[in-house]
């Protein structure tokens, strides 16, 4: 007998009833940010937690609420936390076989002034990291390659954590939208657009405002060439992408391209002072080791390779392809404990709906079988040993299992919070802010985001929450579960999780507060920006942002 779910368990009441069952949210909120819990250890409590609470609040039948949770760690594992693996394990390569020295050297070498340093690593070459591996690789990387260029420890991690803002919500191969798209049932590709329509306005604004961050004003009107050069390009590819492409791909062809057009820009123009740090007064400059073009192209064709096979993959061509011709996938059309045993109710739905469970494995159509594939062929190139590759995957899968573990717990909240009808009660009470809501939906994402260190977490553990809210207030669901991304990236740069990440990469272990200090305020300013821009596309811009039922504008449409 199917159980249904029941928003105002409590007293027929939607406040106590959320107040009720947020008592896991709060428990998360307490772990990570009071008590520093580490996530794995946060994330498994929290669904223990939450199996409790909607056992009891709801009535919710224990064996309905258990096999909900193993859905979503499932789905966690593949095909989510299969693309974090992969993606990690190219990075990985690279490193083994030291292209990344060179892949750094190109960068770096580019020029002596800290201005323009910030610009290329920072933010575009932490974008590319982000869009890459993503997962606080950004930070630790792009920290450390700026400390070894001279940068103040401070600067060097409060800058890429205010940089590493516009590319989070497409990182990792595009996984936050991925499991934003999971956790609604909304197409990911109509939520990467909608986003590709939100964070550019943000990406032409970070290069600016990090070198007025460094060096005031007058610092930054003597590169305001580079910083346009380096912030509309960015821009214009992240929309591009994210509108044509989907989400696998916005920020390698964003990074991309205001790499490269950086760098054409100082072939023709060099600013007229070299930029310093007060304290570096007297100081040499450094200088760096010369690579041959052939050198350079080697150490970055793994990601040139990666760029044109998840292209590859995205494409309806390829996708059809893999339906018909590589079957090799697990289907589980009616998940076992679970499928035909919850009914969603008024006013969620207008009848009693039963609400389907279903899984299915197919490792082709993967994202993270791309970048497999994609890291197999930069072994050829890269001359790296089978042996050796394994050995480096096995690294990488130990390296990666507690967040893994974060990963898929979460995924297990959030699928159990969407069954037994937690995310609905919360969305109801929201509801209540009415016209309110689209101002304050991006500080539900940027809340995530602090509280877990991921926009694919927040955008799990939120998501259906933004649908829900929206369609009760009559606002178009897909903005709002865009602003949960949106939001969410502002708050990377304030989560306990990047900040730790930030303060290893840069010698300040133990000085955490004082970079949380450095980013607190800036996150907050970039956040109202969010939220006045979403509240705007609400009310004054509607038709910006594509609906559910929108069809997205695919590459080969483009071509016709």
């Amino acid at each position: 007998m199917a159980w249904t779910q029941n928003y105002a368990a409590l007293g027929n009441s939607i406040g106590l009833t959320a107040l009720a069952v947020s008592i896991p949210i709060f428990y998360l909120f307490w772990a990570l940010a009071i008590k520093r819990m580490k996530g794995h250890i946060a994330g498994s409590t929290t669904l223990v937690l939450t199996i409790i609470d909607v056992v009891l609040v709801y009535k919710m039948p224990l064996g309905t609420a258990i096999s909900a949770s193993a859905l979503g760690i499932l789905n966690g594992i593949f095909p989510i936390a299969w693309i974090v693996v992969t993606a990690v394990f190219l990075y990985n390569l690279t490193v083994e076989a030291g292209q990344f020295e060179i892949i750094k050297s190109s960068i770096a070498s580019l020029s002596s002034d800290r201005r323009i340093q910030a610009l290329l690593i920072a933010f575009s070459f932490g974008a590319f990291l982000e869009g890459a591996a993503g997962f606080g690789t950004p930070v630790a990387i792009s920290g450390a390659i700026l400390i070894g260029l001279g940068f103040e420890p401070l600067y060097a991690a409060g800058l890429c954590l205010i940089a590493n803002t516009a590319p989070v919500a497409f990182g990792g191969i595009g996984i936050p939208i991925i499991t934003a798209g999971a956790v609604t049932g909304v197409s990911a590709d109509i939520i990467s657009a909608a986003v590709g329509r939100q964070l550019p306005f943000l990406s032409v604004m970070i290069p600016l405002y990090l070198i007025i961050l460094m060096a005031g004003w007058k610092g930054a009107k003597e590169v305001l060439p580079a910083i346009a050069v380096s912030g509309l390009s960015f821009a214009l590819a992240q929309w591009w992408s994210s509108n044509y492409l989907g989400p696998l791909l916005p920020d390698i062809i964003a990074s991309l391209v205001s790499l490269i057009a950086l760098i054409i820009l100082l072939k023709l123009w060099k600013p007229k002072n070299i930029w310093r740090f007060p304290s570096e007064k007297g100081e040499k400059v450094a200088t760096f080791k010369q690579y041959t073009g052939a050198q350079i192209i080697k150490a970055w064709s793994p990601f040139a390779i990666l760029t044109l096979i998840v292209g590859i993959w995205g494409t309806n061509t390829f996708k059809n392809f893999v339906g018909k011709s590589l079957e090799w996938f697990v289907n589980v059309p009616h998940w076992p404990g679970l499928d035909g045993l919850v009914m969603k109710t008024m006013p969620i739905v207008k009848t009693p709906t039963v609400y389907a469970a279903s899984y299915k494995w197919e490792f082709f159509a993967a994202a993270g079988t791309a970048i497999l594939i994609t890291a197999l062929i930069s072994m050829l190139i890269l001359k790296i040993s089978p042996s050796k590759g394994v050995k480096v995957f096995g690294t990488t899968c130990k390296t990666l299992m507690f967040p893994v573990i974060t990963i898929s717990s979460v995924l297990g909240f959030a699928y159990l919070a969407n069954y037994s009808g937690l995310s609905y009660t919360l969305g109801l009470l929201f509801s209540q802010t009415g016209q309110l809501f689209p101002f304050f939906s991006p500080v539900l994402g940027w809340l995530g985001v602090f509280l877990t260190g991921s926009d694919t977490s927040a955008n799990a553990l939120f998501g259906k929450l933004q649908q829900v809210t929206a369609e009760q207030v009559g606002v178009n669901p897909v903005l709002t579960i865009a602003a949960n991304s949106s939001g969410g990236v502002v708050g990377k740069m304030i989560s306990p999780q990047s900040i730790a990440v930030a303060a290893a990469a840069t010698g300040l272990v133990g000085k955490e507060s004082d970079l949380f200090r450095f980013t607190l305020k800036h996150s907050l300013f970039l956040l109202l920006l969010v939220c006045i821009m979403t509240y705007l596309q609400a009310y004054v811009l509607p038709g910006m942002i594509p609906t559910i039922a929108g069809i997205m504008p695919t590459i080969a449409s483009v071509l016709h």
